[in-house]
């Protein structure tokens, strides 16, 4: 059963979005981003009240993912990462990203804490950073 309401272009664009972000992090990786867009459009707290589908999730600005903002979000979906998207709208979570609303690629080591949020732990090249229970409940 899905975690976020979706359509089946939903799931291509949720699949080019992990491909835009993190295709060199491997599967892993692109599941990772993966959770944090799912949170965000689960969510209604802090940046993401006003977030409650796929579309808007992928395409918020301000506060949305650079691969849309800075144009290399153009690739197609395709199967792989379609399948990966599947498995995330569904529900798999994966550590870091578990309860994360925010990632980035810092140019040395992860901050404690970004924008007033703890981080939770680092994959490769980006770290994650979760809200507290109290500023974002329905995340946990």
């Amino acid at each position: 059963m899905a975690v976020v309401a979706h359509t089946e272009e939903d799931v291509k664009l949720l699949a080019r979005l992990l491909r835009a972000e993190a295709e060199g992090e491997g599967k892993q990786g692109m599941l990772l981003v993966g959770n944090v867009g799912v949170n965000r459009a689960r969510v209604s707290c802090l940046d993401f009240r006003d977030i409650k589908t796929i579309r808007q999730m992928v395409f918020q600005i301000p506060g949305g993912f650079e691969a849309t903002q800075k144009g290399y979000f153009y690739q197609r979906a395709r199967q792989p990462e379609i399948a990966l998207a599947r498995r995330v709208l569904r529900g798999e979570r994966f550590h870091p990203a578990t309860n994360s609303l925010w990632f980035f690629k810092p140019g040395g080591s992860c901050p404690a804490q970004w924008y007033n949020q703890t981080n939770v732990g680092r994959y490769k090249s980006h770290c994650f950073f979760a809200p507290t229970r109290a500023n974002c409940p329905n995340v946990y």
